[in-house]
């Protein structure tokens, strides 16, 4: 399986100029090419290649106007190409149905906030034995390492985000060689908006609302924001000052997310969930709640998480009554209103909560031996 591991970089003045000019002649290179495969289409001409885009880009770069593409290594200029080709292909088969439709490549800005280059091994960067990364025509980047890389990767991506800060990013092959010990619990999570998860066991994980807690001050930052003058200084001093701000949500929130589903990993054999519509919730008058609570990432991570430790990871479809069911006697007694959050099964007179019953008919609907949480089941009185 492929693993992602990304570090936080601290360039100079002079890396952070050289790392610009690369930014800036991939950008340079993805726009020419694309240029040209649209002039080639508007004139009923064949798809260029690859390979011609290629060419083009070696006989461009003996030009004046184009010199300049030199003073970067040229593996970078290849792989904004090949970032071309997989725009290109990421749209053809949207439209052919093999993934979700996309849009066609779009020219990139000089104004994007978000700035990516890739070596390969063919760009021979480099780990010092002082723990710098070398990268060619950059030279020796401090890097903060936070945990050893599982394998030797072949290919390193430096990102410079929003806010200004710079990052590389390994993907690395390895086999999922960390499987836990075997253990009996299996659960079932239902995800929601007053608590974040709750679980079958009957654990109710409260939703941390990171972006809520902060809207005060990116609130003051935007507006901050909004009166500086275009093009000015303050402008992207403002404009720093709220990505910063956004990016410490994103952090908290991603931080919130790894440690929970590692906890829900290691403490359960089995993990079941339901595939939500994400996207349609987004779409709704709670679509800043929905981003809020991050449940694809979430999800995401406890996917591969599962994989790599050795454990089962289920979704059961969306459309499953798990709310409209009764976990005791499994009698389907219709939809409720959001605000009955408690009711008594009519056939077995078992007072269920609605959250904690969905969890525990998720885990059953994906056939996990999962049994009705003693916390949620309590008989009520027959008169005699």
């Amino acid at each position: 399986m492929q693993l992602r591991y990304s570090f936080r970089l601290y360039p100079n003045g002079p890396h952070r100029a050289a790392l610009a000019r690369a930014f800036g002649c991939a950008r340079v290179v993805f726009n020419d090419g694309l240029r040209a495969r649209e002039d080639a289409r508007a004139a009923g001409l064949p798809f260029v290649t690859t390979a011609e885009l290629s060419k083009r880009l070696t006989e461009a770069k003996k030009t004046p106007e184009r010199a300049w593409l030199g003073e970067v290594s040229a593996v970078v200029l290849q792989q904004s190409l090949r970032d071309l080709d997989g725009a290109y292909r990421n749209f053809f088969n949207g439209l052919k149905g093999k993934r979700p439709k996309m849009g066609p490549p779009q020219l990139k800005s000089k104004r994007d906030t978000r700035q990516a280059v890739r070596f390969t091994a063919n760009a021979r960067w480099s780990i010092t034995p002082g723990g710098g990364l070398r990268l060619p025509k950059i030279g020796d980047v401090r890097v903060k390492w936070s945990r050893a890389l599982p394998s030797t990767p072949s290919a390193v991506t430096v990102i410079k985000d929003s806010a200004g800060r710079y990052f590389c990013s390994f993907v690395v092959e390895t086999e999922p060689s960390e499987v836990l010990p075997e253990t009996t619990p299996e659960v079932g999570i239902d995800l929601g908006l007053g608590h974040f998860a709750v679980l079958s066991d009957g654990r109710k994980i409260d939703a941390p609302r990171f972006l809520r807690r902060a809207e005060r001050k990116l609130k003051d930052a935007q507006r901050s924001l909004s009166r500086k003058e275009k093009g000015g200084k303050n402008r992207e001093k403002a404009r720093h000052k709220v990505a910063r701000a956004h990016a410490r949500v994103a952090d908290a929130r991603r931080e919130f997310h790894h440690q929970l589903s590692t906890t829900i990993i290691r403490e359960n054999q089995a993990v079941a969930v339901e595939n939500l519509a994400v996207k349609g919730l987004a779409r709704t008058h709670l679509a800043k709640s929905v981003h809020d609570a991050g449940w694809s990432a979430f999800l995401a991570m406890l996917e591969y998480k599962a994989a790599r430790y050795g454990r089962t990871f289920v979704r059961i479809g969306r459309f499953e009554p798990t709310s409209q069911v009764c976990s005791a006697c499994g009698v389907k007694d219709g939809p409720k209103p959001l605000h009955i959050r408690q009711w008594t099964c009519g056939a077995c007179g078992v007072v269920l909560d609605r959250d904690i019953n969905a969890a525990v008919n998720v885990a059953k609907a994906a056939g996990l031996a999962v049994t009705a949480c003693r916390a949620q089941v309590s008989p009520v009185p027959v008169p005699a």
